[in-house]
């Protein structure tokens, strides 16, 4: 990594901060917003996953964002490579035909839709979201797109709870993580 990404990286790792005992005792939460209060750090994401994506995948059909954090930076990525975004919603918030995968999450079950025309078959997709935990929602997120017969390029994700192993889960599809705590 060259000095302006390693520069870039440092600028967003010092506007991550931590809630301890939040969304419940014994849980060490990751706050991201205070890397989309100010513009430099959201710019210095996006510059970093543009510069993976140019580095590593030749052609990107579409960027899909994960309900609700990867709405936040996938249409600025999207619009910087040019090409398009669609949303990966949790169930019952996406209007016409859906597609669905039920997935378990730590303390439950969920799902997970896209609309039915979003994406193409052999389309290629770049998945996006804030975090990457257990992998529940990225995996069921890479479910949609085999079952729209897309291909997955990779997830990438701002943060990553390495302790927590969810790279495993979306196991074959690769993971590009900026922070790994």
């Amino acid at each position: 990594m060259d000095a302006g990404s390693e520069s870039k990286l440092q600028l967003v790792h010092r506007h991550i901060r931590a809630f301890p005992d939040f969304p419940k005792k014994g849980i060490l939460f990751r706050d991201i917003c205070p890397i989309l209060k100010d513009p430099a750090a959201l710019t210095a994401v996006i510059d970093l996953f543009e510069e993976h994506v140019k580095k590593n995948h030749k052609r990107v059909d579409l960027i899909a964002g994960l309900d609700a954090r990867g709405f936040l930076f996938g249409p600025l990525l999207a619009q910087r490579m040019g090409v398009g975004f669609v949303l990966i919603r949790k169930k019952g918030k996406l209007p016409g035909a859906t597609v669905s995968v039920a997935y378990d999450l730590e303390y439950g079950k969920a799902e997970a839709e896209i609309q039915a025309d979003a994406v193409s078959p052999g389309q290629k997709v770049l998945l996006i979201d804030d975090l990457l935990a257990t992998g529940g929602t990225l995996y069921a997120a890479c479910e949609l797109m085999r079952q729209q017969q897309a291909e997955v390029l990779g997830c990438m994700v701002v943060i990553e709870l390495k302790e927590l192993n969810g790279i495993d889960r979306v196991k074959p599809h690769s993971v590009f993580s900026l922070v790994q705590y």
